[in-house]
């Protein structure tokens, strides 16, 4: 069993586990939750995204294909790169929610955010709109693939919703602007008891709260102190500690084999994301999936739209393939996925027909018919 694969199994469990308790929500889950199933097939929506959000997509939709996995994709077009136009953002918006309100459960590619004062990050508007607040990244050594650092091992819970990306911003006076970092009790709560039951289930001995309450006394303070009690009030048996997010950025850069699970805002998870992407060989390799009561979406953990490589067909699929691998141990296809999770291992092990970014010359399709060649093999 890949390392990858055997971190998504558990990641299956810990999931299943947060949908029953949600935080201080006592409602159980209702079969309206439950992903669609219909004459033995899950409809899952799928939102390719920029950049190479389609080639990567194209990647899993051709494995899936080869494997007769039970899923039929319902496509959205959501884009970031189109002129500024409120109305047909919040049009795009509507219609990926009503479909995965249908469907529950998605696997997307990432929009692109300019960085101009008019563009919504529909990324952002997305998780707000159906409350999918919990990002997790698994950040782990691949076997095979070169990398500056080994034995990394860690995992990054994110929560998706408020914090810096509160979008709360305004010009009091001109050459003034005001932007608001909204922290709550409520949201702090539910993260931290996302990340503790995923420590719990998974093995996982530690979870290190990431802040800057030296400076953000209030704010981050909050998080910080709630995280903390939490920890010792509900989980005495997992370790709880915490960081300021420039000394863990550096521990992460020097010693990342310290770190077990972290929490973190908004921020600075996007933050640590990326620098466990440095450490293991780039945003290509890192699998990842967000998490609300009642919605599923699976995306690369880096998010990294990949723009200068759109439509060269050089781009490493590797981080949607084990995503997608993930969504389906949600689904309850742990069969297809510890295929395809081995197959993918077994191609980047072998380090021939593997692409740019890890040292090789293969193109995208190139790598995905060579998973998908492995597979006949198994």
């Amino acid at each position: 069993m890949s390392m990858f694969s055997q971190a998504s199994r558990r990641t299956l469990l810990q999931t299943s586990s947060i949908l029953r308790r949600r935080a201080t929500m006592a409602t159980a889950v209702s079969e309206s939750s439950l992903p669609k199933k219909y004459g033995g097939v899950y409809t899952v929506t799928l939102i390719p995204g920029d950049g190479i959000g389609r080639e990567i997509t194209d990647s899993v939709k051709s494995i899936f294909k080869a494997e007769n996995v039970p899923v039929e994709w319902e496509t959205i077009e959501m884009s970031g790169l189109g002129e500024s136009d409120s109305v047909n953002t919040q049009q795009q918006i509507e219609e990926a929610v009503r479909s995965l309100k249908r469907n529950k459960i998605g696997l997307k590619g990432i929009t692109y955010t300019p960085t101009d004062q008019f563009h919504k990050s529909l990324n952002v508007a997305l998780r707000k709109e159906l409350d999918i607040y919990a990002s997790l990244v698994l950040i782990k050594n691949i076997p095979g693939v070169p990398s500056k650092m080994q034995d990394v091992d860690f995992v990054l819970v994110r929560e998706n919703t408020e914090g810096e990306y509160s979008g709360l911003e305004h010009q009091s006076v001109p050459d003034v602007v005001e932007s608001l970092k909204i922290m709550t009790r409520y949201k702090t709560e539910r993260i931290a008891r996302f990340a503790f039951d995923f420590a719990k289930r998974n093995d996982r001995r530690t979870v290190t709260a990431i802040h800057k309450a030296n400076i953000m006394k209030l704010g981050d303070g909050l998080f910080r102190r709630i995280v903390k009690e939490i920890g010792a009030e509900e989980y005495p048996d997992i370790q709880v500690n915490d960081l300021i997010v420039d000394n863990a950025s550096m521990q992460a850069v020097s010693r990342p084999q310290q770190f077990d699970v972290m929490v973190t805002p908004n921020m600075y998870g996007a933050i640590l994301s990326n620098i466990g992407a440095a450490l293991i060989g780039g945003p290509g390799l890192v699998p990842g999936a967000n998490f609300g009561r009642d919605y599923a979406v699976f995306e690369p953990g880096c998010r990294h739209v990949g723009l200068d490589i759109k439509g060269k067909n050089e781009a490493n699929p590797t981080a949607m393939i084990l995503s997608a691998t993930m969504m389906l141990r949600h689904l309850g296809l742990p069969e297809q996925a510890d295929r395809i999770s081995k197959a993918t291992h077994a191609v980047l092990t072998e380090g021939k027909t593997v692409t740019r970014d890890i040292g090789g010359s293969a193109s995208t399709t190139e790598f995905t018919t060579a998973i998908i060649d492995k597979l006949s093999t198994l």
